[in-house]
């Protein structure tokens, strides 16, 4: 993998640049669809090439190994070739799904002992099998195994936990070091820098992050629940360390501001589900604000959900007949909400980019904030 700076913007630290991957070009900064089990939901992989326009797209390593299999897998010759999306595909480890699972899993130095929620089984995710597994799959990055403390956590509860997730990285870029793709392409490993909402704990953890100089790195353990400013206090903290000739990925990050804040303070990857869960919810983020589609308002408006941006769904269809799929539980509803959203946000990082470019991304970004924080 490669990753080459374009330009920097005058009155931020937002970059913009591009990695190459076996897979293709990533333009950044740039949103990652969530396609947790092989697939981005009530979206086909056509549309999210030709109306998303999405560049990379993510899978789950807990989710793909229990269904349908690490083995189903390597018969197809990995998930590019099973799902059918010739374009990047990134990993998550499965450690934020892991530790989500507080009733049902184990921690201990050597991994997790985890119950499906599927059928009850048990299993044991290691930094070493989760770096196999994510081989397996095909991903072309790969993310470390780490511990995703909750928020709130306490001061010593953190400090462990990032320490316990050091050492796994340690044991993933080992395996790393000693393992070879499977299907003849390079793979890249991304460590992920935890510490909680504790200042010293992230600069702790984005040295360590950094001293292992991997080809990216990425930020985990925020927008779980602190307040936004925290979390781009925590961020800015991280960039500051982190080195700036390497991606930045921002792990499960959030609303369209969220994405332009993080922006301006140097991240170059996103990903969320929320473009996706929301849409399906009937909440869509438009170029001109938030709508609720569901509500009676939108009844006899017969305008496009948005043409504020290239997409042919989001132009074609109207607001008055989204609304009357929604409130009829149509399944078609979540389908078009679905590729609204995301290409709505495929939309705000290319014109995120452009700016940056040209220099005035920071006077841009804070024009748009307001705007899109507003309920229509």
């Amino acid at each position: 993998m490669e990753f080459e700076l374009s330009a920097r913007d005058n009155n931020s630290k937002a970059r913009a640049g591009v990695i190459t991957t076996a897979h293709g070009k990533i333009e950044t900064p740039i949103f990652m669809p969530v396609g947790t089990v092989g697939s981005v939901k009530a979206v086909t992989q056509q549309q999210l090439k030709e109306e998303v326009q999405a560049q990379i797209i993510l899978g789950n390593t807990y989710h793909l190994y229990l269904r349908p299999g690490i083995e189903v897998l390597e018969q197809a010759g990995g998930l590019h070739k099973f799902n059918g999306w010739d374009r990047p595909i990134l990993t998550d480890s499965g450690g934020y799904q892991v530790f989500s699972l507080a009733n049902n899993r184990k921690l201990k130095e050597e991994g997790a002992v985890f119950q499906s929620h599927i059928d009850g089984s048990r299993h044991l995710f290691t930094p070493e099998n989760v770096i196999d597994i994510q081989r397996s799959i095909g991903a072309d990055i790969i993310m470390a195994f780490d511990e995703c403390p909750p928020y709130p956590s306490d001061y010593e509860y953190a400090r462990k936990s990032m320490e316990l997730t050091h050492r796994w990285l340690a044991r993933c870029v080992n395996r790393m070091n000693e393992t070879e793709p499977k299907y003849g392409y390079e793979q890249t490993l991304f460590p992920i820098v935890q510490g909680s909402t504790y200042k010293d704990l992230r600069q702790a953890s984005s040295q360590f992050i950094a001293d292992m100089d991997c080809d990216g790195n990425a930020i985990g353990g925020l927008s779980v629940g602190e307040p936004e400013e925290m979390m781009y206090e925590m961020c800015g903290l991280c960039c500051d360390i982190l080195p700036e000739e390497k991606p930045r990925y921002l792990m499960g990050v959030g609303t369209p501001w969220n994405i332009l804040e993080n922006i301006s303070l140097g991240i170059d990857m996103f990903d969320c589900v929320m473009p996706t869960r929301n849409g399906r919810n009937g909440m869509l983020f438009t170029s001109k604000g938030v709508i609720n589609i569901k509500n009676k308002k939108w009844a006899t408006d017969f305008s496009p959900i948005d043409d504020g941006i290239e997409c042919p769904t989001s132009n074609y269809y109207n607001k008055a007949y989204l609304r009357h799929l929604m409130v009829s539980s149509e399944i078609l509803a979540l389908q078009i909400a679905s590729i609204h959203n995301l290409a709505f946000y495929l939309h705000l990082v290319k014109q995120a980019r452009e700016h940056i470019l040209q220099g005035d991304f920071n006077s841009w970004k804070n024009e748009m904030i307001p705007v899109l924080k507003q309920r229509l």
